[in-house]
């Protein structure tokens, strides 16, 4: 068809059965046939629906493909109907209506998936129609299940669906599909009942709904994104509420997330974007831990959070918003001065003269042009120690002073010339030294210096020369630009080697902790080490009103002596949120000389308390996954076990008060044969409870590490005999023994040897001799010498195996044979509650041994014993 033309996909999507994704697609299909369009129904299952059956009257339909797929060994075969994929490409419509994409197909089927089938009817040129429900696409499957309960087994991959060159939402109200379900409209009356009640529940329909609303936006909006790329759009389009919020992690960030959090929320699916712009040059980031609470605060607001590296910080926000297709910045007030304003825009006023369409929110705040920016500005003035600022002024006092007196002493060996560039060197000298300030104030003095002393005329503030005075003029302005250059290039020395060391701390503890088992101590220790603290402490509130006086502490985890026990009790207290807190006590000057943390040590320590919070939360989210695993498996126990018990109970004593009650009321016109029967049947019933009981008690102790082993050294060919004495006359018939009598002796518990022995032959003979007539079990055993094995034995191990002819056990399923109740498709008609297995592992693990299943070459399957060979051997122990 179409000369390689490829064939269009149209889906129907629906939140749940019965919305009506089928009658839509039916129903387009009758369309397009009244325009004259060649459409057949390849495949549309009407699971009984009358609405269904009617619309698809007048439509040809292609005919099914019959599979025979037998079900198990004896039982009747099977017969499904599947999509006739040849006969639909035969037929080669223009259109072909396809029913359930996510649909697996019979066993032998030439694809395993319908999806896949679509995907050659799509490769022919066919046009295909088609529908799914949301929750059998492969990346909600998870979702679904969380909220139904339900797992999808049958799922097909977003991409295929994304593909489609068309996407149409069947939507229809929780109410309105409930009531549709109670008229009968989707199941059988039989089954309406236990579907409202579970899987139909209002909230149910309601998640599902949201979720197929929700895709098949998103859906939309990347068909937008691929669109306006290639058309070339850059400017915004405001179909969908878009807001970006710009954060430098500075005390403004709450206010910002919030009130962008509000703007997003005055239009319905609004999204919220949380943007920080890191410079490539990583010197001018953030505090983390500030950054860190800002991003929680934003997801917990619903929004997302986004990092970029940008040169030009008003640029790359520009760029990042055109990108999603914002359609508001919020930006916050300018912390600079007046000064600084006017001098040059700042990022806010750059953001909005760029913005274009795209509306510009500036936000004031607490530190716009306040206390903070002159904090700031005085923290730049000190940023030096102060050893070095006190050398820095001095030198730019006193230096040009020297130099002066210097020069004038010396002053027939030199002239004016080399006289300015010793006056620059020096002030390059104060820069390297103290600073941007004293260098501008040795700048300044060593030009008047030198125009009193060494320029014409003498003594004087005047300058004859022009040349001298634009020399002088140059000395001032070079000398105040190089030291703003040194200056800046001293700055931004200190703070990568404070970048790199903070780095190296918090690379350092990271390391400590993936590599520790325990989260929070080892990240506590880490901290002691690397800081040389006394002690430190991760606190946790328990009283339920933060800030009162009357706060109590608890200690989580501590390291150090003695850690302290509350904030007050600590040199500083690093809180994490309003319930955690770390604090730690310092060793102070009286402490192997160390001071007090500085305030870079502090901004690391802050940043390691919100990893601390992090792991504490992450380790106690584990521990609850642990103990709900465990309460889930317990749960499975009980469940299995009450499932199993009650069947394997109720036979027996069925068969023992028939037996009695049979005995009681005409024993004595029963002759002796009869009796006898009866009688055996009671003894036979009563030998099948007490194995029940045993198994039980074994499993119990086994579980409750009860199991104490007495390992000696035993002989297997007096072992084997003894655990096969319970078998009855045609089960022994049925088991065939090849031990020999001169293998060694071998460490065991000859008692649990002989049980674990016993479950393993009774379960080859209860599952394998009824499918395999005729064909004993066989034991053997045999030495096997292991070079490689540790021990003072030489490696010398016997191994016992039982085989059997049945039909054996898949690789994947090996493992779980050895688990408690596992019958592995024999229930119910099978005895016991599936501990043969189980139980055989535990006891002769508990001896030392190991039991392994494994494949019998020509079928069937074959249980290992591998028991340590003794070091006194049988010969020894006969002589």
């Amino acid at each position: 068809m179409g000369g390689g033309r490829r064939g269009k996909l149209r889906v129907y999507l629906g939140a749940a059965p019965g919305v009506g994704k089928t009658v839509a697609m039916v129903s387009e299909g009758r369309r397009r046939v009244e325009r004259g369009q060649d459409v057949v129904v390849a495949f549309v299952e009407t699971h009984g629906r009358t609405h269904t059956a009617a619309a698809l009257d007048g439509l040809e339909q292609v005919p099914r493909r019959r599979v025979v797929y037998p079900t198990s060994p004896g039982a009747v075969p099977t017969t499904l109907e599947e999509m006739d994929v040849d006969a639909v490409l035969a037929r080669a419509p223009r259109h072909a209506l396809v029913d359930e994409l996510a649909h697996t197909n019979a066993p032998g089927s030439r694809n395993a998936k319908r999806w896949e089938d679509v995907e050659e009817l799509l490769a022919a040129g066919i046009d295909v129609i088609t529908t799914v429900n949301v929750q059998h696409l492969e990346s909600l499957n998870d979702v679904v299940a969380q909220i139904t309960g339900v797992r999808q087994r049958e799922t097909v991959p977003d991409d295929v669906v994304r593909s489609a060159d068309a996407i149409e939402l069947v939507d229809m109200s929780p109410q309105a599909l409930r009531r549709r379900l109670a008229h009968g409209n989707v199941y059988a009356a039989e089954r309406v009942d236990a579907a409202l009640a579970n899987y139909f529940r209002v909230g149910n329909l309601t998640a599902l709904r949201e979720l197929a609303l929700l895709w098949t936006a998103d859906r939309v909006d990347a068909a937008l994104a691929l669109y306006r790329a290639e058309q070339g759009i850059a400017a915004p389009w405001g179909a969908r509420e878009r807001v970006v919020v710009t954060l430098t992690g500075g005390p403004e960030g709450d206010a910002l997330v919030r009130r962008a959090a509000r703007i997003t929320q005055r239009a319905a699916g609004g999204e919220l974007l949380a943007l920080h712009v890191s410079r490539s040059d990583g010197l001018t980031g953030a505090a983390p831990d500030a950054l860190a609470r800002q991003r929680l605060l934003a997801e917990s607001l619903g929004g997302s959070w986004h990092s970029v590296v940008g040169e030009d910080v008003a640029t790359a926000i520009l760029d990042f918003a055109r990108g999603v297709n914002a359609t508001h910045i919020v930006v916050g007030a300018s912390r600079r001065s007046r000064l600084a304003a006017a001098l040059s825009p700042g990022v806010g006023q750059r953001v909005i003269d760029g913005s274009g369409d795209i509306d510009v929110h500036v936000v004031t705040h607490a530190s716009a042009r306040g206390r903070h920016g002159r904090l700031e500005r005085r923290s730049a003035l000190s940023a030096l120690p102060v050893r070095r600022r006190a050398a820095g002024w001095a030198l730019a006092t006193g230096g040009p002073v020297a130099l002066t007196g210097l020069l004038h002493l010396t002053r027939v060996n030199h002239e004016l010339p080399s006289e300015l560039l010793l006056f620059l060197a020096l002030v390059v000298g104060v820069a390297l030294v103290g600073g941007m300030w004293p260098a501008l104030l040795a700048a300044v003095l060593s030009g008047l210096l030198a125009n009193w002393y060494f320029t014409p005329p003498y003594g004087t503030l005047t300058i004859a020369s022009p040349a001298n005075a634009v020399a002088l003029f140059v000395l001032v302005s070079v000398g105040a630009a190089v030291a703003a250059v040194v200056d800046t290039a001293a700055r931004r020395a200190r703070e990568a080697a404070r970048a790199r060391a903070e780095a190296d701390v918090l690379a350092t503890l990271a390391g400590s902790v993936l590599r520790g088992a325990e989260a929070v101590p080892a990240l506590l220790d880490r901290l002691v080490e690397t800081f040389g603290l006394r002690g430190a402490a991760l606190l946790e509130r328990t009283q339920d009103s933060p800030g009162t006086a009357h706060d109590l502490w608890r200690v989580v985890a501590s390291q150090g002596c003695p850690p302290p026990s509350s904030p007050d009790a600590a040199d500083a207290a690093l809180p994490v949120d309003e319930h955690l807190s770390i604090a730690i006590t310092s060793q102070g000057d009286d402490h192997r000389g160390r001071s007090p943390l500085s305030a870079s040590d502090l901004r690391v320590l802050t940043a390691v308390a919100t990893q601390a919070g992090s792991l504490l939360e992450r380790d106690r989210l584990r521990e609850a996954a642990r103990a709900a695993r465990r309460e889930e498996e317990r749960t499975a126990t009980r469940t299995a076990l009450l499932a199993a018990v009650s069947h394997d109970l109720r036979t027996p004593l069925a068969s023992v008060k028939a037996s009695a009650s049979t005995l009681r009321a005409f024993g004595a016109e029963l002759d002796a044969a009869d009796r006898d029967v009866l009688l055996a049947d009671v003894e036979t019933s009563a030998d099948r409870l007490q194995a029940l009981v045993d198994n039980l008690l074994d499993m119990s102790r086994l579980d409750a590490g009860a199991v104490r082993a007495r390992v000696e050294a035993v002989a297997l060919d007096e072992v084997v005999p003894r655990a096969l004495a319970g078998l009855t006359p045609e089960q022994a018939a049925a088991v065939v023994l090849d031990v020999p009598e001169d293998l060694p002796l071998v460490d065991a518990d000859a008692g649990l040897l002989e049980r674990a022995l016993g479950n393993v032959v009774e379960n080859a003979l209860r599952h394998a001799v009824p499918h395999a007539p005729g064909q004993p079990v066989e034991i053997s055993a045999g030495l096997v010498e292991d070079s490689a094995a540790p021990g003072g034995r030489g490696g010398r191990r016997v191994v016992v195996r039982v085989v059997d002819r049945g039909p054996g056990i898949p690789d994947e399923r090996k493992a779980a044979a050895f688990s408690a109740f596992q019958r592995l498709g024999d229930a119910p008609g099978g005895l016991g509650v599936g501990l043969g297995l189980a139980v055989a592992r535990g006891l002769v693990e508990a001896s030392g041994g190991t039991v392994e299943a494994d494949d019998t070459p020509g079928g069937g399957l074959t249980v290992v014993f591998s028991l340590p060979a003794a070091v006194v051997s049988a010969q020894e122990v006969t002589a």
